[in-house]
């Protein structure tokens, strides 16, 4: 009654009512033991039940991890395929231009040997797009405020920039207008030809100028200009004196600045209130800016670092109007890949060789023979050496001069005046 011991079933012990603690039978706790007790489930089977239940939990761990990671990889390739697609499509491809160069294909120049390529910038004075407006009224005609020739050597280990004046009095080609008529043959200012009939009368002018076969064409207006200096965080220019231009809207002061997009667009736009107001000091400040923005873009700062690279293509691609073989972002890419390792002095920056019109100083004509010695090694993709102007103030276009005897050598690299991307660098 109650002293006495209950037993359980299940084997476990339980107290009688004073609260004393009895002692659970043998057979109980053997049948628990070897798990043959009553039941048929003691702490052995019990046990292996626990193990299984811990290896389908750690089956389910691990699909669950197995599928995260699944998801996680989809949504990074997914915001990748997106952002890639996003790039490309901000690429604005010239198909008129294609067919109008493909209907003269046969008048114009052979590719260039070993490799090399032959790209024309091209940037358009065009009021018309976003933030252009302030820089003057639209009036339905562009011109190409600046234009150069970027010859890639085929070893990739040379880059020559070649301006065109735009007040250099050329040869243009009838070429189709936007209107679909054609224009006359003309001998008129170079940058009237891309007025006239766009990035494909440009081209062939260039090539009826130079002989050299343009490749690719990339047209960039003022609004992209600036889209790109803002995109790697400005550009450092260094200013011999101080600049007050209200027509460039540009107020510096002499000595080191880092620039933004607007800054830059007026410092090399500006002529009127910097140095002489020739065109040919602009275009000296121009390649002396590319040569900086080479840099910059160049620096690991920029290349290998993700968050500042997108900004730098968003800009580039929303800027460009190119040919189709220039349209997608793997092409811009190889090509930007196969100019990572040229050397800085190697970049070099040089303007046609030219003289005053006599009939008009404001106008510019070709200085032979220099201005065919540069289009033959182009053509050639033949070295091209490029000193200060200082040095070759009265020699540009000439040959070397053999150093023993002090005589031309006709074998030697054409010297030109000019510069290079290290000259760019503020000291």
């Amino acid at each position: 009654m109650g002293t006495a011991t209950d037993h359980r079933e299940d084997g476990h012990h339980v107290t009688d009512s004073a609260g004393t603690p009895t002692e659970p039978d043998d057979t109980a706790e053997h049948a628990a033991g070897d798990g043959s007790g009553a039941g048929g489930g003691g702490r052995g089977n019990g046990s292996a039940t626990g193990n299984g239940n811990g290896k389908r939990r750690r089956r389910r761990s691990l699909r669950w991890v197995a599928l995260g990671v699944s998801l996680l990889v989809l949504l990074v390739s997914g915001v990748g395929w997106w952002l890639y697609r996003k790039l490309e499509g901000n690429i604005t491809t010239d198909l008129t231009a294609v067919e109008e160069l493909e209907r003269y294909d046969r008048e114009r120049p052979l590719p260039a040997p070993h490799g090399a390529q032959n790209i024309l910038l091209i940037g358009s004075d065009s009021r018309a797009g976003a933030g252009n407006a302030k820089y003057g009224r639209d009036k339905g005609i562009q011109r190409s405020d600046t234009t150069i020739l970027l010859h890639i050597a085929g070893d990739r280990r040379s880059v020559t920039a070649v301006s065109v004046p735009r007040d250099l009095l050329v040869g243009i080609p009838s070429c189709r207008t936007a209107q679909g008529t054609r224009s006359r043959a003309q001998y008129a200012q170079f940058n009237s030809a891309f007025a006239l009939g766009g990035a494909a009368c440009t081209i062939r002018t260039v090539e009826r100028l130079t002989g050299v076969r343009i490749d690719h064409h990339m047209v960039v207006d003022f609004h992209g200009f600036k889209s790109m200096v803002d995109a790697v965080g400005g550009v450092t220019v260094c200013l011999p004196a101080s600049i007050d231009d209200a027509d460039a809207r540009l107020r510096l002061k002499a000595g080191k600045q880092t620039l933004n997009g607007e800054q830059a667009l007026g410092y090399v736009r500006a002529r009127k209130s910097l140095g002489n107001g020739s065109d040919t000091e602009r275009m000296d400040r121009q390649q002396q800016f590319l040569g900086a923005l080479f840099n910059k873009v160049q620096s690991n700062g920029v290349l290998l670092n993700p968050a500042r690279l997108y900004p730098v293509l968003d800009a580039a691609t929303r800027s460009l109007t190119t040919d189709p073989g220039l349209d997608s972002l793997k092409d811009l890419f190889d090509l930007a890949r196969s100019l990572r390792g040229v050397p800085t002095e190697r970049v070099q920056f040089l303007t046609v060789p030219r003289r005053s019109y006599p009939y008009d100083p404001n106008r510019d004509v070709l200085a032979q023979p220099a201005a065919s010695r540069l289009f033959e090694r182009l053509r050639k993709d033949a070295p091209v050496r490029v000193v200060p102007k200082e040095t070759t103030a009265s020699t540009a276009g000439d040959t070397e001069r053999d150093s023993g005897t002090g005589s031309q050598n006709p074998a030697a690299t054409p010297t030109f005046s000019g510069t290079n991307a290290t000259s760019a660098l503020c000291k």
